[in-house]
């Protein structure tokens, strides 16, 4: 149990992400729904904080700001091509990264960045917006039995979550 304290004070990864009732999370690189409630959820957790995208997540989200800086304080980008950004830091090795990381940090997409970071996720934020929407990005399948439900608040439109890992 120490050791996994001391995991969650130095090390904190965490994921966050909302997904319909068929884990769909994206659909041709956009969200495909419309939810201000957990829009501004979403920019109450990582606004100001260290996150990780995908090198599709960060074009799309740049396509939604425009010529708007993004609301993240340190921005890594998990890209396997050689690209450079002026306001992100490119990470060739992602499973490295995560290994080496020392300090908080919001995974925000897309599905393969979901997927490769999942084993290394101490907390998972996790929006279930009500309904079944097209779509042809998913989250992975989540084995629910390596986490404690830690805070759960339901709206109309979306059950929010936080589970951390046992």
């Amino acid at each position: 149990m120490q050791e996994s304290k001391e995991r969650l004070q130095f090390n904190m990864i965490n994921m966050i992400w909302a997904m319909d009732e068929e884990n769909i999370i994206g659909y041709k690189n956009r969200i495909p729904w419309h939810c201000k409630e957990d829009l501004i959820y979403y920019k109450e957790h990582t606004k100001g904080k260290t996150v990780l995208m995908g090198e599709a997540t960060y074009y799309s989200l740049k396509g939604y700001y425009k010529d708007k800086p993004l609301p993240y304080g340190k921005i890594y980008v998990a890209s396997i091509n050689d690209i450079k950004l002026d306001d992100a830091t490119i990470v060739p090795d992602l499973i490295s990264f995560l290994k080496d990381f020392k300090d908080e940090l919001w995974v925000c997409g897309g599905a393969t960045i979901y997927k490769l970071s999942l084993p290394f996720a101490d907390r998972l934020y996790i929006s279930f917006i009500q309904g079944k929407h097209e779509g042809d990005a998913y989250f992975p399948q989540i084995d629910y039995s390596k986490y404690n439900l830690i805070f759960e608040k339901k709206t109309e439109q979306v059950r929010y979550t936080c589970f951390e890992r046992k």
